[in-house]
């Protein structure tokens, strides 16, 4: 399985961002999709999670009711809608799928190259 994630960049404090994650590959497995992120000299984190047949999401707390994961199955693709960014959400962003729903919050099996997301003051 291979991930390509994109749509990072630089944005005032307050302002939104939309990361896509393309999945290619032997994606038939896979049973959920993701969102990790790490900030400069921080461990990385866990974002947001959906999964790829009912679509159930889940979000860490310091996220939830500002970013948004959705899936587009036909194209394979995930995104994650990043509004009211604050400069706290600077980090880069990985993309991240497993076959289980349950080891996806925990460490997933793949990984695609991170994206860097950077939130002005």
């Amino acid at each position: 399985v291979q991930l390509q994630a994109s749509g990072g960049g630089l944005v005032q404090a307050g302002g939104s961002l939309r990361l896509s994650c393309s999945a290619s590959g032997t994606i038939f497995a896979i049973n959920a999709m993701g969102w990790f992120r790490q900030a400069p000299g921080k461990e990385r984190e866990f974002v947001a999670a959906i999964s790829w047949s009912g679509g159930s999401t889940y979000y860490s707390d310091s996220v939830k009711g500002r970013f948004t994961i959705s899936r587009e199955n036909a194209k394979n693709t995930v995104y994650l809608q990043m509004n009211s960014l604050k400069p706290e959400d600077t980090a880069v962003y990985y993309c991240a799928a497993d076959e289980l729903y349950s080891s996806l919050l925990a460490t997933p099996r793949y990984w695609g190259q991170g994206t860097l997301v950077t939130v002005s003051s």
